[in-house]
């Protein structure tokens, strides 16, 4: 679905929901363990008589504890290690009036060191005929674990869908019995439909309707390649490569509580495609590239494309979380498509070696001319209109 943008001489009346809450899913963290198992096992083979609460499973899955003398570390006490055609499932309800996006986030993880080393640990992650295989990265993380996102699909009240993880089978050549994928902390965050302020005409300008943030963890959440904005865990993004998504409790963001770092990648970035209204032709595009405050110190590059025309911006990183503002001017041919896209080709590490680039956050699209306007689902409502009508009622 294309988002055409026209004025309209009537009144459109808007009810636009960006609130996001928690839906519920049974032992996330699998911290209930299963029932008559010895608690004291580092690694116990799950059985018919011993799945975990609030899950099914098919196939080998193991449930781990951590401890001072394992190698295995979770963030929390507990976590799920899936072998040989191993599978968890639960089903979940909608539980809220109205229609919601979902977004899953979960850890994925390999079951020590030496598995992280010379891992192809992977899993599949499914919801209703939606699927998407994640593989652990490489210097991607400061430890073991990596924290993705997935877009599961909308749905409201009375609704209900199966989600499945899956393991994917390793051609690592190691013992197939100890490194296969592990999984934890599973979150689901509900977000509202699409909204549309005043001043931009780009939705989620600002990057703040995403998947959900662990507040104990420090990574972020890596989002991969989705050219898909419909079905993207950033909300109307499409995302090339890989990028992460930071918190502003855990890194420097430039505006808001997130923002987007985009990492090395061919490329690695995010891009939207607007078909642009036929009553303006110029545009001003504004944004704030910066640092994270990760000690990512290099020069960025961060390419800017509208439509045909590509620009490109440096700065000098310290990696102490600075940022500027920039702004792009732009025509747009109103009878074709408009690519807005902001991209990284060049690799920048941390000083701890893991992967990091430069921060985009506050986008802002405009029209240089023209009568004031404001999108609102979709729909051009011109303002002045709106105040006369109100005022003849």
């Amino acid at each position: 679905m294309k988002h055409v943008f026209h004025p309209l001489l009537l009144i459109f009346v808007c009810i636009a929901i960006s609130s996001s809450a928690q839906d519920s899913l049974q032992n996330p963290d699998f911290e209930s363990p299963p029932a008559a198992i010895n608690v004291t096992s580092q690694v116990f083979l799950l059985t018919k008589a011993n799945s975990i609460p609030g899950w099914s499973f098919n196939g080998t899955v193991w449930y781990l504890t951590a401890s001072a003398n394992s190698s295995f570390k979770a963030r929390q006490g507990h976590a799920v290690q899936l072998g040989e055609n191993g599978r968890i499932n639960q089903t979940l309800r909608g539980t809220a009036d109205g229609y919601w996006d979902h977004i899953l986030s979960f850890n994925l993880a390999a079951l020590n060191e030496g598995c992280a080393a010379d891992s192809h640990a992977a899993v599949n992650v499914s919801v209703l005929e939606t699927w998407k295989v994640f593989f652990l990265g490489r210097n991607l993380s400061r430890d073991m674990w990596e924290r993705y996102a997935f877009y599961m699909g909308g749905w409201g009240r009375g609704d209900s869908v199966n989600l499945e993880i899956a393991s994917v089978a390793s051609n690592s050549g190691r013992d197939g019995s100890s490194c296969w994928p592990v999984v934890d902390a599973f979150t689901v965050k509900r977000n509202g439909m699409p909204r549309w302020y005043e001043g931009n005409m780009l939705a989620n300008g600002d990057f703040e309707v995403g998947p959900a943030f662990l507040s104990n963890s420090s990574e972020g959440i890596l989002l991969n390649d989705e050219p898909d904005r419909l079905i993207s865990p950033l909300q109307q993004w499409s995302v090339l490569g890989t990028i992460r998504y930071i918190d502003s409790k855990h890194y420097k963001v430039p505006q808001g509580k997130a923002a987007v770092e985009l990492l090395s990648g061919a490329p690695s970035g995010i891009q939207v495609d607007l078909k642009l209204p036929t009553t303006l032709t110029s545009y001003m595009l504004n944004f704030t590239m910066g640092d994270a405050n990760d000690s990512c110190v290099g020069d960025f590059i961060l390419y800017v494309q509208t439509g045909v025309d590509v620009h490109n911006f440096t700065m000098r990183s310290n990696g102490t979380g600075s940022a500027s503002r920039h702004s792009v001017r732009f025509k747009a041919d109103p009878s074709r498509e408009t690519s807005i896209r902001f991209y990284s080709f060049n690799e920048t590490k941390a000083s701890d070696g893991v992967l990091c680039g430069p921060v985009l956050d506050n986008v802002v699209l405009v029209g240089s001319h023209g009568d004031r306007i404001e999108l609102c689902n979709g729909v051009l409502v011109l303002s002045l209109f709106i105040a006369l009508v109100i005022v003849i009622v």
